[in-house]
């Protein structure tokens, strides 16, 4: 169905050129217009459109594991991974599969070299909390200017601007490497960015997520610590209950996990804590004028009981 005669459609919207050393994976994002999203895509190796064959599809796993690919129909964006790089996986393009037509391909570049990439991060995937700020350090061997973009959206050239609304400062005081900044940190800055120099990218995904609450005690010489991830809190009969996730938990007490969360949530009265998988409990908050009755709720109250261990 690929059609020999087409050159770039701007349907979807990609790196263009990315440098990443032999040996080593990749994961590229590819941006697909809304009507595409129950489509499938895959992804193409080769040069041009005669040559191409696939190489993976959103319906069909790659057994070798060569090649993941992954479809994220709320932000429109299917990524595709390649492992294990080598100099002959050079020339691909991002596809959705159209019914009865024409497939639709934007095509991108990977030069795999045996050194150092003339771009390149620390980490592809990155994590940032809620309101605060996260520093990404992109690597370059380029004389030119550098920017950091967000993928089919503004840039930041210069030391100073912003995307989408979000603080971005930059600045090169390091030998060959462009220090990227992005303050007040809101979840929707969640998505993929491109660090760019020249005509080389390298895309970088940015989670932003709420901060894990740590807390800590002390008995003696021994001390336990746990971090703390509230889930969802929901209200059945008057009753708030909170389900959480328990991490590093190393002889941490039920009492003093409700204790920990009395003081973040600033809860009246720790009624019940139960366990509902190795890491995963049930909180619930019992108003206190209520009888202790109250505070017991069916299991078919809680959305997570069908995983209890």
């Amino acid at each position: 169905k690929i059609d020999p005669d087409l050159t770039v459609v701007h349907v979807i919207t990609t790196v263009s050129k990315v440098s990443v050393e032999a040996g080593k994976s990749i994961s590229i994002p590819c941006l697909y217009e809304s009507q595409y999203i129950d489509h499938v895509k895959y992804l193409c190796e080769g040069h041009t459109w005669r040559s191409c064959s696939y190489a993976v599809k959103t319906n069909t796993a790659d057994p070798s594991g060569k090649y993941l690919i992954s479809d994220d129909k709320i932000q429109k964006i299917f990524t595709v991974t390649i492992n294990e790089l080598t100099d002959k996986n050079t020339d691909y393009w991002c596809v959705v599969e159209i019914d009865n037509g024409k497939d639709y391909g934007q095509y991108f570049r990977l030069l795999v070299i045996s050194g150092t990439p003339s771009v390149y991060v620390d980490h592809q995937r990155i994590t940032g909390y809620t309101g605060e700020s996260i520093t990404i350090r992109c690597h370059h061997s380029n004389s030119g200017a550098m920017k950091w973009c967000r993928l089919d959206r503004n840039c930041v050239t210069g030391s100073f601007g912003s995307i989408d609304g979000t603080t971005v400062t930059a600045y090169m005081r390091d030998p060959n490497v462009f220090t990227v900044t992005m303050s007040g940190l809101q979840s929707e800055d969640s998505g993929w960015y491109l660090c760019a120099g020249g005509d080389i990218q390298i895309p970088v995904y940015l989670t932003v997520t709420e901060k894990p609450i740590t807390s800590t005690t002390t008995s003696g010489k021994k001390k336990n610590s746990a971090i703390l991830h509230i889930l969802s809190v929901r209200t059945v009969r008057g009753i708030s209950i909170i389900i959480i996730t328990v991490l590093n938990l190393i002889k941490i007490h039920f009492k003093f996990i409700c204790k920990s969360l009395e003081i973040v949530q600033h809860l009246s009265y720790c009624a019940l804590l139960q366990r509902i998988s190795n890491s995963h409990f049930v909180l619930l908050e019992q108003n206190k004028a209520e009888s202790s009755a109250t505070a017991m709720v069916s299991c078919t109250d809680l959305f997570l009981c069908g995983h209890r261990t």
